[in-house]
């Protein structure tokens, strides 16, 4: 049979994917906004919109040079070791978390304006409803959420056009509330910090942009610069726009006690109940679909992170319909608690939602500079401005201080979560050092000594394969192997060079450069082995090396890809680089 070809997502199918996550920030990101910066806020919203477009060019550079799914984790990982990349993976996992239970929480918010359910009860259902429909193997489909997308955006013109024309035939209260955003300012400590507030709050109104970096394999070649485009053009014109319109057609104190649900609340106003029921079944669409995608992308993130061996092997059972039960049954119960600790409080959720896709866009930034270090030769479509990358990171970092400083609980909450599962990742990433240290200490403990030991030799029985051209890069890549894989079991691959003399001469060197290192003992628990390739370097020796050993690509290391490289990064199938 002839084998499917994998269809990729086009401009407008990929764009409508991440677009309904950031998009879905218009629902209530203008009443945070107002709540922290009275009129000030499509001002603040605006500037944030300009953070965008610095983080625009900060995605390019990474995505276009590394073009696989991960995001800040795949970033760190081929720029710096395991254990920072590890930490970024965590921090992805909370803002999933957050991403999920925020829209799960707002979407039934949204329902509680025509139906008068109970939101935490019918919230945890909701999200038990998606973990069912996921484990038994319901994929996001780019149609659907193509539709939702449309719908979307259609709902948020009519509630932009016809809050301008209610504006313009009927009382304004934008006097009333400039008067009342003086107050709130002043009670706040002033201009300078009520601003920084409403920044720092209001940047949740960008969650989202970080998606798109996450399936970028999935998507067709140069599509990926144009989703960041698009969503950058839409959160520019909405979210200041609807600010605008909401302080044009009620009080600050009304908008701030709808916050929950304020574009129902709003349209109700000025269109009656059609268009009440219209927004919010927009609402509910749009917010489900957000937290469908936060079940899927936290399962390819969970299962690369236990590849890795970041995280427990267990996690990458798969049922016969292709989910990974197991990593959505914990994510649910993950989802649950956090929304009964906060009590389903909007701001809360979002002070915390907000912390963790902030670290996660830093975290990315920060990948982009340690890239330029020690990535320097690797291949790249497009450079950031260095500016824009310093400026783009210490805009989301002072939101992360930002949110903090509005309610210590926020960083309580974070903590809870973020901790623990760093922990555990450490734990996994040096699980053969630490089980090293309790053979040394039980030896006099029979049965348990002989435990650890069984389990030490699972642990590093594993193999890894490292492509290898230069005798002078020998220790980095030993050095890199023992300070980040549990493996012990080191291939080393030489691949024929064009140049068949300089060819036969590099291969001596390491011949002769490998037995020295294990004389002298530099790294005694690794067992290497050097092998020939009689072909040149690239995806085709990748292949072949990754079936005759039976090692994953993500257990294969290699070097920078360069310009003069006759194939792409993407076309390795997700090996890792390591200098």
């Amino acid at each position: 049979m002839r084998k499917q070809e994998h269809v990729k997502f086009n401009q407008w199918f990929a764009t409508a994917i991440c677009g309904n996550d950031i998009l879905s920030s218009c629902l209530y990101v203008s009443g945070i906004a107002v709540a922290f910066g009275g009129i000030f806020a499509p001002l603040i919203l605006g500037v944030i919109a300009l953070v965008l477009f610095m983080y625009k060019s900060v995605y390019t550079e990474v995505v276009e040079a590394l073009p696989i799914n991960g995001g800040a984790y795949n970033c760190l990982l081929n720029s710096t070791d395991k254990t920072i990349a590890a930490i970024a993976g965590v921090t992805t996992i909370l803002s999933y978390i957050a991403t999920c239970v925020l829209s799960a929480t707002v979407s039934i918010a949204y329902l509680h304006t025509l139906i008068p359910v109970p939101i935490i009860p019918v919230t945890i259902f909701l999200l038990f409803l998606f973990a069912v429909l996921v484990i038994l193997g319901l994929k996001d489909s780019s149609k659907i959420a193509f539709g939702i997308f449309c719908l979307h955006i259609f709902t948020l013109i009519i509630f932009v056009l016809l809050g301008s024309l209610f504006i313009l035939s009927h009382h304004s209260f934008f006097m009333e509330n400039l008067i009342k955003s003086k107050e709130i300012i002043q009670s706040g400590g002033g201009v300078i910090k009520a601003l920084f507030f409403s920044f720092a709050a209001s940047l949740l109104g960008v969650s989202g942009f970080e998606s798109s970096a996450n399936f970028v394999e999935e998507q067709e070649e140069g599509v990926f610069r144009k989703t960041l485009r698009n969503m950058l053009i839409a959160v520019a014109i909405f979210n200041p726009l609807i600010a605008i319109i909401v302080l044009g057609l009620a009080p600050i104190s009304t908008i701030i006690a709808a916050k929950d649900f304020l574009l129902a609340d709003q349209a109700l106003l000025m269109g009656g109940k059609w268009l009440q029921y219209f927004i919010v079944i927009d609402a509910v669409l749009v917010l489900a679909g957000a937290v469908l995608t936060s079940f899927i992308g936290v399962s390819g993130l969970v299962y690369r992170m236990a590849a890795d061996a970041c995280l427990p092997e267990f996690l990458t059972r798969k049922n016969s319909r292709g989910s990974y039960p197991i990593i959505i049954i914990l994510f649910f119960l993950l989802c649950s608690s956090i929304l009964l600790l906060t009590q389903g409080n909007l701001l809360s959720l979002a002070g915390v939602y907000t912390i963790a896709f902030l670290s996660v866009m830093s975290l990315f930034a920060l990948g982009n500079l340690i890239l330029r270090q020690t990535r320097s030769e690797l291949k790249r479509t497009y450079s950031a401005p260095i500016l824009f990358v310093i400026l783009a990171f210490s805009a989301t970092f002072l939101g992360i201080i930002g949110n903090i400083l509005i309610d210590k609980n926020n960083i309580i909450y974070f903590s809870l979560y973020f901790f623990p599962s760093v922990l555990l990742v450490l734990l996994m990433v040096y699980r053969d050092q630490l089980l090293t240290l309790i053979l040394k200490t039980t030896p006099g403990i029979k049965p348990l000594h002989k435990f650890i030991l069984n389990h030490y030799e699972d642990v590093t029985s594993g193999k890894i394969i490292a492509f290898v051209n230069h005798a002078n890069r020998l220790y980095e890549i030993l050095n890199y192997i023992h300070l980040n894989e549990t493996a012990k079991n080191v291939i080393l691959v030489h691949c024929r060079n064009w140049d068949n003399n300089v060819d036969k001469e590099r291969f001596k060197e390491l011949n002769e450069a490998l037995p020295f290192i294990n004389k002298v003992g530099m790294f005694p628990n690794l067992s290497v082995s050097l092998v020939y390739e009689n072909e040149p370097f690239g995806t085709e020796a990748i292949n072949n090396i990754s079936k005759k050993f039976r090692v994953r690509k993500n257990r294969i290391m290699i070097g920078s890809i360069h310009h003069f490289h006759p194939f792409e990064y993407s076309d390795l199938g997700g090996v890792r680089i390591i200098f």
